[in-house]
């Protein structure tokens, strides 16, 4: 979901730096949070792992540009289930800077506008688990519904930041409208895609439930609330 260099520039970026240090001051509550159920050497593997993760997606996996942005397999609902949501934000926010800075230059420009993209869906997502989840329940026996909300969830929310970029960069004329709308069409098709992903992984997770590799994934994984 890179925005486009230009999209937004001059004196409008300062409003990308304001979010994303405010993704950046919630994403250090997370961390506190997780660090209270989960040891340093834990919290450290599942950030690596993210990071790890993020990169691969961005740059591995199928990506092309439709509209005002390109679309990519994000997995954003996927690394919050295994991981949790402090090391995904962690993992979202450095996997982007290092494909960025390593392999797309041209994007870094656009940094403090996709990260905050990415992380703040990611805090609605992690906002929402607590509240359709039942706490008796681990993420490994979500059913698909609750899993196909996740995702809507997190992909609907990268589309809306998307859209709000675009407007808020370039205004509502004809062709910014199109290209928005071009872009959120192709993006949403991949909630189908995920949503069967993420079902997947927590099907392999769920088999290796009594594995000696259970700490490198969130306590909630296999256990209730």
């Amino acid at each position: 979901m890179h925005i486009e260099p230009g999209v937004v520039d001059g004196a409008k970026m300062v409003f990308a730096y304001g979010t994303a240090a405010a993704a950046a001051g919630y994403s250090v509550k997370l961390i506190a949070s997780d660090l209270a159920q989960h040891n340093i050497l834990s919290f450290a593997a599942r950030s690596v792992l993210a990071t790890v993760g993020v990169f691969v997606f961005f740059e591995l996996l199928p990506h092309f540009a439709v509209g005002v942005s390109e679309v990519h397999f994000i997995l954003g609902t996927t690394l919050f289930l295994l991981l949790g949501a402090a090391p995904s934000a962690l993992g979202l926010a450095l996997g982007l800077l290092v494909q960025g800075a390593f392999f797309a230059p041209s994007d870094l420009p656009m940094y403090f506008v996709n990260v905050t993209t990415l992380l703040v869906p990611l805090f609605a997502i992690s906002a929402l688990a607590q509240r359709i989840i039942p706490q008796d329940r681990a993420y490994v026996d979500l059913a698909y519904a609750d899993v196909l909300k996740l995702s809507v969830a997190y992909q609907g929310g990268v589309v809306a930041w998307v859209a709000f970029w675009a407007f808020y960069g370039q205004g509502f004329g004809a062709d910014n409208l199109n290209a928005v709308w071009t872009f959120g069409a192709a993006y949403m098709l991949v909630v189908l895609i995920e949503s069967l992903a993420d079902l997947a992984v927590l099907a392999g997770a769920k088999a290796l439930r009594g594995g000696s590799i259970r700490g490198l994934f969130t306590h909630r994984l296999y256990h209730a609330g």
